[in-house]
């Protein structure tokens, strides 16, 4: 793997320059993973290897190198998302040993190839500037192992071979999706759900059919047994098979976890159970990234590698939401469905974070712990924590759920070396419905355990919800012939970086509705009044006499700084300023106040403090006074509130209300909504007035607010996908701005959309195609607002 064929992917030779320096000190990380990871779990895989172990680990000199990047800034704000496409020959000399059985082997050499995402995130507004960095793999890499003394290893009692397989399930393990490495930078960080944030949404595959497939069985002119398997990530489905017919009829469905898009494939693979060994009938590769903008396929794709053949796929993209408005129409839809599986309403997702004071073993012996959660008929089990009351596991679980109404959680926290429990708690699943967000992040109480025992874990739920009215058309089957070597819908001959050939499909039209992602519309609003403060540290100072400072405030919070006004001459000033910020609820983040003393040649420092704004986002609001650190005395006065985000209308003039009656020192007027603006594309624009089409970017303005998109390749239908936030004083009678141009140069169309059109739609949310003034008549923009009240 020596390039990479796709357009927007770019060379990064200065990466491979460091990665040669520092290949040394690279090769003791992975000597130790090696050491202490991955040779415990090849002890656990299988119990003729429980003696294996590394004798030798000597990974060359010649460094791994990356051979192109790409750049996803599309879908996040608040992350930078990159591609990183590994290709490693490496001089490898490893040599591993199996005690038990006196027996020898190595490695002389390995190639690997791969594409690594590497996301890091939360951006936050403090050095290091990042809170963590997560790594994986979307698709299994390719491996390929040079194996010396392989015969050895294969004279092992129930061992058939040391194979490159076996290694790469371990690898699996731990850096193929839904696995991955997260490294947390900052303290404070909620880790389980760096390792495992919420999917970006549900597949729902329903495996249809098939028709024309190839004949195998050739007695007496026989047909094949046909079954199919799929593939999404480690997520495997085998359908079953169907006795002697190339036309075989399935009807049936899987549900699968979508992780990230762009990116995560499903791969179907048919074939014809046969006694001696299965024979394969075709392929179909697909990314996912095409069901969620489509919504909903329903379609016949060729078969690959085969010399005929098509399968029928009905593929549903299914989003979360974030409230219980729905719930009564999912179930309703579900129960109509004519299909054998269970069909799911919601999803759970749990951050197990730990627990406290759990009760002594007999013998007052320290307990190994695990924790046991079970909803239904489906149970997940933590790994376990040795020696401690107060264990930490930093684990998520992901669960599929019928019915929230009538389903419940139980919690069983369990000694591990006798499956004794210590403690339970049973969490009925509706009390999530009724709650903010269907999340609750507290400690419970646990049963059956001693008085103070208690877990802390988050639960979180979302309903799926297939988006009908965003679905382009109804969507018909496209057969292909078998011959044309391309499958419908974009799907791919295969699944390496590098491949791109994605045909049109002539069945999809664009689409009605926008389809942003599922971070979309969930930042909040910080309020911060600085009110006052008393007894600071005097710094000035004329004729050897100490007089009084002149002090300010600066407000570090989510990347963004305000600074009070001066109060000249005094040690317990009053400020009555507010400030208002837009953030996202990322772990680690805190809002830092220092003070000053105003001075003509450098300011002198009157202290800090910071607060952790987990703790404020949990209580809502707090006013009180806070102690400045690093100072012999002095603190501050503060009222701090995290508003509330609500769709109800009623709430609106009681707000503005009491916005007029509230006066500032620094002239600010206090919020009354929220705007969220997804952009997602345009169609029908002009040209340029050469002729040439083109590269279009939007400037979205509201009040003196302006945020501008990336500037899209040349096209007159561009596609931008992202997503702003205003303040919002008076929806009522607030414009939003887009403006339309090449390059920011010459206009292309441009809209004037009063948020009192939103005000009047259901939800407070207008999600659709709005003509453009100043263009051609069949110009449009497809955007999605939306107004929360505050």
């Amino acid at each position: 793997m020596s390039k990479v064929h796709l357009p927007d992917v770019e060379k990064v030779e200065w990466v491979n320059k460091i990665i040669q320096q520092a290949w040394p000190f690279i090769g003791q990380y992975l000597e130790k993973l090696l050491v202490e990871t991955i040779a415990p779990s090849i002890r656990a895989s299988n119990t003729y290897l429980q003696t294996f172990s590394f004798t030798k680990i000597d990974l060359g000199d010649k460094p791994m190198k990356v051979v192109g990047v790409k750049a996803h800034t599309e879908h996040d704000k608040r992350q930078v998302m990159l591609d990183l496409f590994i290709s490693f020959a490496g001089d490898v000399e490893i040599n591993v040993e199996v005690k038990k059985y006196f027996c020898k082997a190595g490695v002389k050499g390995i190639q690997f190839h791969g594409m690594l995402r590497v996301i890091l995130e939360p951006l936050i507004g403090d050095v290091p500037l990042v809170g963590a960095i997560t790594m994986f793999f979307i698709r299994r890499p390719k491996l390929g192992i040079n194996w010396t003394g392989l015969t050895n290893l294969l004279h092992i009692p129930g061992l058939n071979a040391m194979s490159d397989t076996m290694i790469m399930d371990v690898i699996a393990s731990f850096l193929v999706l839904p696995n991955r490495l997260t490294v947390p930078l900052v303290a404070d960080l909620h880790v389980a759900q760096l390792r495992s944030p919420l999917p970006r949404g549900i597949v729902r595959i329903h495996l249809l059919e098939a028709k024309n497939l190839a004949s195998k069985d050739n007695f007496m002119a026989g047909k094949s047994d046909s079954y199919a398997v799929l593939r999404v990530g480690t997520q495997t489905f085998t359908s079953h098979y169907v006795d002697n017919n190339l036309n075989p009829q399935w009807c049936e469905m899987y549900e699968v976890i979508v992780h990230e898009v762009p990116g995560q494939q499903l791969e179907v693979e048919v074939f014809d159970k046969d006694p001696d060994q299965d024979d394969f009938l075709g392929r179909v590769k697909l990314d996912l990234d095409i069901v969620r903008k489509a919504r909903l396929l329903d379609e016949w794709f060729t078969l690959k590698d085969a010399p005929s053949g098509q399968v029928h796929l009905r593929l549903e993209w299914l989003s979360l939401l974030p409230s219980a408005e729905r719930l009564s129409e999912v179930l309703k839809r579900n129960q109509n469905l004519t299909i054998s599986s269970k069909v799911s309403a919601a999803i759970l997702v749990v951050y197990l974070d730990r627990a406290q004071d759990l009760p002594m073993k007999e013998g007052s012996k320290e307990p190994s712990l695990i924790v046991q959660l079970s909803v239904q008929d489906t149970t997940r089990k933590s790994r376990t924590v040795y020696g401690t009351t107060s264990p930490v596991w930093e684990e998520a679980f992901t669960l599929f759920i019928q019915d929230p109404l009538k389903q419940d959680m139980d919690i069983q926290v369990k000694d591990d070396d006798r499956s004794v429990s210590l403690g339970s708690v049973t969490i009925p699943l509706a009390r999530l419905l009724v709650t903010p967000e269907l999340t609750m992040d507290q400690w419970f109480q646990l049963e059956n355990s001693g008085q103070a025992s208690r877990l802390y874990l988050k639960a979180v739920l979302r309903l799926l919800w297939l988006d009908e009215d965003a679905i382009p058309s109804p969507v018909s089957p496209c057969p292909t012939s078998p011959g044309s070597g391309q499958g419908e819908g974009g799907v791919t001959s295969e699944g390496a970086p590098g491949s791109s050939s994605l045909s049109p499909n002539p069945c999809v039209t664009r689409p009605q509705n926008t389809s942003p992602n599922t971070g979309f519309a969930t930042e909040g609003v910080l309020r911060i009044r600085l009110v006052e403060a008393e007894s600071l540290v005097a710094e000035d100072s004329f004729m050897g006499r100490k007089g009084k400072s002149d002090p300010y405030v600066k407000v570090r919070v989510g990347g963004v700084t305000y600074k009070s006004h001066v109060i000249k001459e005094n040690l317990s000033p009053t400020w009555n300023e507010m400030y208002e910020v837009i953030l996202t609820q990322l772990p680690g983040q805190k809002v830092q106040f220092d003070l000053f003393d105003e001075d003509t040649v450098q300011d002198d420092f009157l202290g800090r403090f910071k607060i952790n704004l987990r703790d404020l986002i949990n209580s809502q609001y707090t006013d009180q006074w806070y102690t400045l650190n690093d100072v012999k005395t002095g603190r501050v006065h503060l009222v701090m509130e995290w508003l509330p985000r609500v769709t109800d209308l009623t709430r609106l003039d009681q707000i503005l209300q009491l916005q007029s009656q509230q006066v500032y020192q620094n002239k600010t007027i206090p919020s009354a909504a929220m705007l969220f603006v997804y952009v997602e594309r345009a169609h029908g624009l002009p040209l340029k007035k050469s002729g040439n089409e083109p590269k279009v970017g939007a400037e979205i303005s509201l009040e003196g607010v302006s945020n501008r998109t990336k500037i899209c390749d040349r096209s007159t239908s561009p596609q931008w996908g992202e997503a702003f936030h205003f303040l919002v004083c008076d929806p009522r009678k607030d414009i939003l701005t887009v403006k339309l141009s090449h390059s920011w140069g010459q206009a292309l169309g441009a809209l004037l959309l009063p948020l009192r059109e939103v005000l009047a739609e259901p939800d407070l949310v207008l999600d659709r195609w709005l003509p453009l003034d100043r263009a051609l008549p069949e110009s449009e923009i497809l955007l999605r607002a939306e107004v929360k009240v505050t």
